[in-house]
């Protein structure tokens, strides 16, 4: 992979596009060395980014997969959100005016929910989200917001998920919070409801298709809609 720039995976649309998901893959705390598209972090995400692909493509979205230049966080230079950015760039070039959803999963999903405050996003898919104590809330302002973790993960904290999703509200347009009982942080155990929940939240902000499992996350009051036992 050049490291002047990162790596994008596209799944276009059927006929006209109207709209792109982008996915981010986990990381760690630190790491330079590059993301081969063999690495376990990546891969993770080729199934998810391939089922978005098919339950929307008919109604004209475009998929894109991100790869880092780097594997790390690597706090202060924050990388993956430079490429995040970078991706974000990259689709207004090619389809201005478009609305985005981003999905991300782990550090993935630490990056989703920094870059939501770029013009074209309208919602974040948060999997297994590392959200560390005070992680700030302000880039999802009238977004939507969906987060999933497993009550099992034992690499991210489903307690400050929680939190970040608690901290979200009022300044989210609005925020659902599931947990997927016995589940872990790689999402192997129970893949379907990570994927199913995936694409619910995607059809519902891109396509208006709102599934009934989403309606009643929706409408449920503050303290159980964060925490959703499914």
């Amino acid at each position: 992979m050049n490291e002047a720039e990162p790596a994008v995976s596209v799944w276009p649309a059927r006929g006209r596009t109207e709209a792109i998901v982008l996915v981010l893959h986990g990381g760690a705390e630190r790491g330079a060395g590059s993301v081969p598209p063999w690495k376990p972090a990546f891969l993770r995400m080729v199934p998810i980014a391939r089922a978005l692909h098919r339950a929307g493509r008919k109604d004209g979205i475009e998929v894109r997969l991100l790869r880092n230049r780097r594997y790390g966080w690597n706090a202060p230079a924050m990388d993956p959100l430079d490429d995040a950015r970078w991706a974000l760039e990259r689709i207004r070039a090619d389809h201005p005016g478009l609305p985005v959803v981003l999905v991300g999963h782990s550090m993935g999903a630490r990056v989703a929910l920094r870059v939501a405050d770029d013009p074209a996003v309208r919602g974040v898919c948060a999997l297994a989200p590392w959200t560390p104590r005070g992680e700030p809330v302000d880039a999802v302002a009238g977004r939507a917001v969906l987060i999933v973790h497993g009550t099992r993960d034992r690499m991210t904290s489903p307690v400050e998920s929680h939190a970040f999703a608690e901290r979200a509200e009022g300044v989210a347009a609005r925020v659902a919070r599931f947990e997927i009982a016995n589940e872990g942080h790689a999402m192997l155990r129970r893949s379907s409801v990570w994927t199913r929940l995936t694409i619910a939240f995607t059809l519902e902000v891109l396509a208006g298709d709102a599934g009934e499992e989403l309606r009643g996350a929706w409408a449920a009051p503050g303290p159980e809609r964060l925490r959703i036992p499914v």
